[in-house]
């Protein structure tokens, strides 16, 4: 199937792997790549030597396009930035909107720069500062997330910008493909349903926690870092929100300790992407401390495997999920499940 995302990019199907931290490491990028989607690297969590061998990781790996996940607002942004392009990585992906003169830089260089949106205005700004496309992440998805349905915000931007537009939240299957195609996208992004893959490094204490959830057993809180967070609803989720302040900034600055010793960064530099993170979004320093709480919560689960200790950042689509698919099996099912709507369609026209 092709689409305006497919011959952006070069890849064989409609589908972006989101750059999931913790989960997007290279055996899940390029498991995802080799089937035919486009695989995200999660950079977030990495060090500037980590990124560079997981890239070199993911070409080993496969010869198919793949991207990279990076904060925009990273202190280091440029170095990351400068390593993509050196290692001649195909696509940047921002969680939040990269500025005009990184797009530039990127787009110098023959990288194709998709970042990730929630509101029309974001799309708009990005589009206009040059972004080849956008992905645009409706309530539904997992992780820090919005509260407009990908149904109502997703025809706002087809309609708001001239460039391709991957439709994400709420999309597992052929089905949703389809739907996101008929509202004028030129794709889907999945988080959560490759997270569920055999392809994943989660472990299988996690997953299973994620398939026996329901819909209703995945929540939006403000407990883990001040910002609305979609994850799926445990006892230490509801702890987190019953806890004080007091308690919750100690345990915030115990974690933002490890993940400075995990990630090597300096107390200095998380201190400058604490003040990134905080300008333009009307956060409290208490909110910006807790935001260092997040990486270790999320690692403690998706790495370690304690689901009593970690967070399970998830799409409302973990209560619809029951297997676990290769990446191979789950992108050839959506693709034969679209194809078969789509023939079904044509049929009842005719």
């Amino acid at each position: 199937m092709e689409t305006a995302l497919t011959r952006l990019v070069g890849v064989r199907h409609p589908i972006v792997q989101t750059g999931m931290g913790w989960v997007a490491g290279p055996r899940l990028v390029s498991a995802a790549a080799n089937a035919g989607a486009l695989g995200i690297l999660a950079s977030a969590t990495m060090g500037t030597d980590r990124l560079r061998e997981a890239v070199r990781e993911v070409k080993s790996r496969t010869q198919a396009p793949f991207g990279v996940n990076l904060r925009a607002d990273a202190a280091d942004a440029g170095d990351r930035v400068r390593i993509m392009i050196e290692e001649g990585v195909r696509v940047a992906s921002f969680a939040l909107a990269p500025s005009a003169e990184l797009i530039a830089e990127l787009k110098e260089a023959g990288v194709v720069v998709i970042p990730s949106i929630g509101a029309r205005r974001h799309a708009e700004k990005v589009a206009a500062w040059g972004a080849d496309a956008v992905i645009v992440q409706g309530g539904e998805g997992g992780g820090h997330t919005g509260e407009v349905a990908t149904t109502v915000l997703l025809p706002q931007v087809v309609d708001a910008v001239d460039i391709p537009v991957v439709a994400a939240g709420g999309f597992f299957d052929g089905r949703g493909l389809v739907a996101a195609l008929a509202y004028g996208a030129a794709g889907i992004a999945m988080g959560t349903r490759f997270l569920l893959t055999s392809d994943s490094t989660v472990p299988d204490a996690v997953k299973a926690a994620y398939l026996a959830a329901t819909v209703k057993d995945v929540t939006v809180t403000r407990a883990v870092d001040g910002l609305p967070h979609r994850m799926l609803r445990t006892e230490l989720v509801e702890t987190l929100e019953r806890s004080g302040r007091t308690r919750g900034l100690f345990q915030a600055v115990r974690r933002a300790a490890g993940f400075r010793r995990l990630s090597g960064l300096t107390w200095r530099r998380m201190i400058r992407d604490g003040l990134a993170m905080k300008h333009g979004k009307e956060l409290s320093w208490s909110q910006v401390l807790l935001a260092a709480n997040t990486p270790m919560l999320l690692k403690a689960s998706m790495v370690d495997g304690r689901t009593d200790l970690g967070v399970m950042a998830s799409g409302q689509v973990a209560g619809v999920i029951d297997d676990l698919p290769s990446c191979a099996e789950l992108v050839q099912r959506v693709m034969k499940e679209a194809e078969e709507v789509l023939w079904a369609l044509v049929r009842a026209d005719s």
